[in-house]
């Protein structure tokens, strides 16, 4: 059913349950696995111009250490990583769809209520706009068991 995988990250502790989940989908399927995180350019854009570069590097870090944690996670070495620049749904949904994805995976932070029309996060942009299947892994809060 599902042939390659994608699963997006930022390294947050929000999204290793999306991790954990996008992995187990890929072994049950046989499937290929993709990690991809991206460098919003948003931000660097915004600070200060004196510090730009520097803010640059620094996101170009958490991006590789983002997939090195990834990969550390996955039983198969095998997963193709990669880092994009841009806005991020923007940016994941392109990817997805250069690769042929079957799924994308996205964590989200799981907030509903009064606060949910406030949220515009990267999960909700993509469960809109994907041309695939989008699986959104909730974050569990502290003591929350997963079934």
């Amino acid at each position: 059913m599902f042939d390659r995988v994608v699963v997006a990250t930022d390294g947050s502790e929000s999204v290793q349950r999306a991790i954990d989940v996008g992995l187990d989908v890929a072994d049950r399927f046989d499937a290929e696995v993709h990690a991809v995180t991206v460098i919003d350019t948003t931000e660097v854009e915004t600070a200060p111009e004196t510090l730009r570069d520097e803010y640059r590097v620094a996101l170009e870090s958490q991006a590789e250490a983002a997939l090195d944690r990834f990969s550390s996670r996955a039983d198969d070495p095998a997963i193709t990583t990669a880092i994009r620049e841009g806005r991020p749904e923007t940016e994941i949904r392109s990817y997805a769809r250069e690769v042929d994805a079957d799924l994308l995976v996205s964590g989200t932070r799981g907030r509903h209520g009064e606060h949910r029309p406030l949220l515009g996060s990267v999960a909700e942009h993509l469960v809109r706009s994907a041309s695939v299947p989008v699986l959104t892994v909730r974050q569990l809060e502290d003591g929350e068991a997963s079934t």
